[in-house]
């Protein structure tokens, strides 16, 4: 019985760590394309493990999507020149993602353009020597 115990406890350890691999692995996104989205913001969440941003995207047809567009926790982005208020729901913003490999409205975040030009990334600009 011991031993049935160790073997299934060694099971669940290693689904844990393989579901940890996975929820941070990169390769559901397509980081060999970019996709331009100009938007209207819906959501802006200020959250670990991942912040997010919810876009309305007007499609080709005219029709709202909502794309769900994911980036680095908090302590990335307030390194980048980020704050919780940065971006506000109803503002317009052109956002570049890598999207998913699947057909979903969604991706990670690659830049972000404010309407007066200022462009955002999640990691911080090179000082000048």
């Amino acid at each position: 019985m011991t031993i049935m115990r160790c073997v299934l406890a060694l099971f669940l350890a290693l689904s844990c760590c393989v579901a940890a691999v996975a929820h941070h692995s990169p390769v559901v996104f397509d980081r060999t394309r970019e996709v331009k989205l100009v938007g209207v913001v819906k959501e802006f969440r200020w959250s670990n493990p991942h912040s997010f941003i919810e876009l309305e995207v007007r499609n080709e047809k005219g029709q709202a999507e909502l794309w769900a567009v994911e980036m680095n926790p908090p302590s990335y982005l307030v390194k980048a020149g980020w704050k919780s208020s940065t971006i506000k729901p109803g503002q317009t913003v052109t956002i570049m993602i890598n999207p998913l490999r699947t057909p979903e409205k969604a991706g990670k975040f690659v830049s972000l353009t404010m309407e007066d030009g200022k462009v955002l990334t999640e990691t911080p600009l090179p000082t000048a020597p």
